[in-house]
């Protein structure tokens, strides 16, 4: 008997949509057990590509009409992929499975030779329509491996504080970054990143995003714009990123940042109009008025007939975005859907508070159909009035 791998899922996977390997066993006479079953032996692990570990999780999977066992294990990846971005940038997992064919035969149970996969990596993330299964990541987006889906041109203020990231691991038939190269109205200037990381806990890295940022190589004076490309040696790779240095602020910024697709965070600027609002929720009860230990019933001219036994409360803020370009949509699609969403209230420190988006429903805009694009997003502040453990 020998089984074989048909469906492999990409070099890189994203955690939250489907990673899938797919095994057809070349016996048919085997098959037509009624208890033949495909068993995978699922392995992930942290730390070092070339480590090995002890199974995690067997599973079974009976045939299809055509033959074949389809292993789905996204789920089982992603709940290992439990840790915040906040505290760690390069959440990732190893992973390989070892398949073989298993059935009944008389009393006896026969297990057929073992195939096992190569090793694969996964990534804190999602896929959209119409990507594919299985795609590569790098086609998902032009910038890759800067891990984000844009916009080609942003704006910053020179004051800004934040890292970017780009994906620089071991991987077959890709190529990791080694450094950055900026290029600007002042000069240019580069940042190396380590060499290419054997292991998950060093593949994801992190480098000066914007002027605020220490170790950010250009001149800030006169400075009105860059742009960043990642570098392997002296190939470039994927496409560049603009930011334009805005000067416009009428009003204090609000900067949120966001988990993107990628398992890293987009940033961006709301320098409209924003509203912070305070609401409480309460309850009360009616206490026992009076001292019936005394010899006689007496009561306290500032005793209350209504107390409150519950009192909560609920912060929020309201921001608004200045005029901007519809290639902002996609990203702010991913802030709608993002499960970890920061307000930055502290460019030089990245002291921040955590939030939750409060909006659900956002009619996306096209320059050619509304000329000018702008947006509101409501969050909820994850850490409310009264510390409560």
């Amino acid at each position: 008997m020998s089984i074989s791998i048909t469906q492999t899922p990409a070099e890189i996977s994203l955690a939250q949509s489907p990673v899938v390997f797919s095994v057809l066993e070349s016996n048919t006479v085997a098959l037509t057990s009624s208890s033949v079953q495909y068993i995978g032996e699922l392995y992930y692990w942290t730390g070092s590509v070339y480590n090995s570990s002890s199974a995690d999780y067997t599973l079974v999977k009976y045939p299809n009409d055509a033959n074949t066992g389809i292993f789905e294990i996204s789920n089982i990846l992603n709940s290992t992929l439990s840790d915040l971005l906040q505290s760690n940038p390069s959440n990732e997992k190893n992973f390989a499975v070892d398949f073989y064919l298993q059935f009944k035969s008389s009393s006896v149970f026969v297990t057929g030779s073992h195939t096992k996969s190569s090793t694969y990596k996964v990534l804190d993330g999602y896929g959209i329509f119409p990507e594919q299964i299985g795609q590569s990541i790098a086609s998902k987006s032009p910038y890759w491996p800067l891990m984000t889906d844009g916009p080609a041109t942003q704006s910053v203020f020179v004051n800004n504080y934040g890292s970017g990231s780009s994906y620089r691991g071991i991987v077959p038939a890709m190529t990791a970054s080694t450094s950055i190269f900026y290029s600007s109205s002042v000069g240019t200037g580069s940042f190396s990143l380590l060499p290419s990381a054997t292991s998950t806990t060093a593949s994801v890295g992190n480098f000066p995003l914007f002027p605020s940022t220490l170790g950010f190589p250009l001149a800030t004076v006169g400075l009105t714009n860059y742009t960043i490309q990642p570098y392997s040696a002296s190939v470039a790779l994927g496409t560049t990123i603009r930011y334009e240095i805005d000067c416009i602020q009428k009003y204090p910024n609000i900067r949120i940042k966001w988990k993107n697709r990628y398992g890293q965070f987009d940033f961006f600027n709301f320098y409209m109009v924003n509203k912070q609002s305070f609401s409480t929720t309460k309850k009360t009860y009616q206490p026992q008025l009076g001292t019936f230990n005394a010899s006689t019933l007496t009561y306290n001219s500032y005793d209350s007939a209504v107390l409150n036994y519950i009192v909560d409360s609920k912060q929020a803020i309201s921001v608004n975005t200045f005029w901007i370009s519809e290639n902002y949509n996609d990203i702010l699609k991913q802030l709608l859907v993002s499960d970890e969403i920061y307000w930055v209230t502290n460019e030089q420190t990245d002291e921040s508070k955590p939030l939750t988006i409060a909006t659900s429903n956002v009619v996306f805009k096209t320059g050619v159909v509304d000329k000018q694009i702008q947006y509101q997003f409501d969050f909820n502040f994850g850490q409310n009035y009264k510390l409560i453990l």
